[in-house]
């Protein structure tokens, strides 16, 4: 992941990585509970207050990457807080700085209904038991002396998800949170982060099993114009997955479904919503109900390629490979059938791949799975491009109005509109992350330098049609390609 701050990236990788070693050894039952001591040995901290603190959160990660919740948890979400590294923000979010001039107009007392300022010896105060967060004494200040610390894991979600209990540390509000994961790479401090299937993934290679990667569309140029798909899947390969398919693949198969679905619906004069992001339909579940049968019924990219591997051989575990974090809550929470097994993020396959000794290395572009609007499905409008494509290749010839919600906010106007019936398009086509996939939380680069690898690797496939594509498989047309109205129903409990 592309971020600020490395330092935290690195630990939180170095942790992965020494569990992957343990559990390919055939030891992380009898040592993890060494790991904290084994990578924080002490006596002096190397990040934190003290040496106890740093083992403690090493344990909780343990325990994240075991795909458990860490202690003490008040809910059940993928993403989640470590209580222990979260307690060096400040608690106030509105705060007098040294530009206070104690002038005697006293604007901001003035301006506060709450009682919560007082006016110290040398400047005004904010009590924070008292202080409700309103703005009006910011906004009061004729000096713009007083700060609005917001703090970065709460400024970051899109959907007011981030509280604070009474000692300052985070909590996550079930109810509201859509697990985008935006708020985990937000936080400087890295107490947030997500539970992992890495010791799930890794116990199912050491037992032999048949274990197929599924690689996103967004992968390519996230390492580089020179890493390729099959520069995965010979690295994978090594590691011990069986094979590996891009799920570009999946995505034309999504788009060929999707259009008639959406071409009956234009018929039919509903609007739709496209159901390939799991943090957009977690959005539209939680913040707008109403809305739920607008959900396309089209499943997505990943569970149409996991569904087609399960078909082809019986028992296959599958697992998708990608930036995205919601996709975890995806398999977790909606309970297709077929879908993916597990999920792991860029950062968490590398953990894997390096606990090996295995190194990703520039190999041919030959590889290729999915049409070129497969392999753009994680580029903010690529849903757009490929089901319009494969709608004029079934014979659509009419004009659609598509809004298209690039990141979570205009996800949110989109919806609000529709839900108010003042919403001119047919259809919506949701990301929840700002330049689609490609911008996701767990990204390696940022898109901008992305864009430019992907443009490069995508520009050598060829020009097969999803048509062309999807019909060089015999058996494409036997995958259920939809979620069943039972499985619909219990996706939004």
């Amino acid at each position: 992941m592309a971020t600020n701050d490395a330092t935290i990236v690195k630990i939180k990788h170095e942790i992965l990585e020494e569990v992957a070693k343990l559990v390919f050894a055939g030891k992380f039952e009898e040592e993890k509970d060494e790991l904290p001591l084994r990578l924080m040995p002490g006596p002096t901290a190397k990040y934190r207050c003290c040496v106890y603190k740093e083992r403690e959160i090493v344990r909780q990660r343990v325990r994240l990457a075991e795909g458990r919740n860490v202690e003490g948890a008040p809910n059940n979400l993928v993403v989640q807080v470590v209580r222990a590294a979260c307690e060096e923000c400040p608690i106030s979010r509105y705060v007098v700085t040294d530009n206070c001039q104690k002038c005697m107009g006293k604007a901001c007392q003035q301006s506060c209904r709450f009682g919560a300022i007082d006016i110290g010896r040398t400047r005004a105060h904010i009590n924070p038991s008292l202080c409700k967060e309103c703005g009006k004494c910011a906004k009061a200040c004729p000096y713009n002396a007083i700060a609005d610390l917001i703090r970065p894991c709460k400024r970051s979600c899109p959907v007011n998800a981030m509280t604070m209990d009474e000692y300052g540390v985070c909590q996550i509000d079930e109810s509201k949170c859509i697990q985008c994961g935006h708020c985990i790479h937000s936080c400087p401090f890295g107490a947030i982060s997500s539970k992992a299937f890495l010791v799930d993934v890794v116990k199912a290679l050491v037992a032999g099993k048949r274990v197929v990667a599924m690689i996103a569309p967004s992968a390519e140029g996230q390492f580089g114009d020179g890493i390729t798909i099959a520069s995965w899947r010979e690295a994978l390969q090594q590691v011990g997955f069986a094979d590996l398919v891009e799920v570009a693949l999946g995505a034309d198969m999504t788009a060929n479904a999707e259009a008639a679905e959406w071409m009956e619906a234009y018929q039919e004069g509903k609007k739709k919503t496209t159901s390939c992001c799991p943090a957009f339909v977690n959005m539209i579940e939680k913040h707008y109900p109403m809305l739920k049968e607008n959900i396309s019924t089209t499943v997505s990219p990943m569970c149409a390629v996991s569904r087609k591997l399960k078909a082809e051989h019986p028992g296959t575990i599958t697992v998708f490979i990608g930036p995205c974090v919601a996709k975890k809550s995806e398999v977790l929470e909606q309970r297709l059938e077929g879908n993916a097994d597990y999920v792991l993020t860029f950062g968490e396959i590398r953990a894997i791949i390096r606990a090996k000794g295995v190194t990703l290395k520039p190999e041919p572009n030959e590889q290729q799975d999915g049409s070129v609007f497969g392999k753009r499905f994680g580029d903010s409008g690529g849903v757009t491009a490929a089901v319009l494509e494969s709608m004029k290749e079934q014979g659509f010839t009419e004009e659609v109005n598509i809004h298209k919600c690039n990141g979570a906010e205009e996800c949110k106007k989109a919806l609000l509109l529709m839900k108010l019936g003042r919403l001119p398009a047919d259809f919506v086509e949701g990301m929840a992350c700002v330049g689609g996939c490609v911008g996701g939380p767990s990204r390696h680069i940022e898109p901008e330098v992305t864009k430019r690898n992907r443009d490069k690797l995508i520009g050598q496939a060829d020009d097969r049609n999803i048509s062309e594509n999807l019909h060089r498989f015999a058996d494409i047309d036997s995958i259920n390609m939809h979620r069943s109205a039972s499985e619909t129903e219990e996706a939004a409990k």
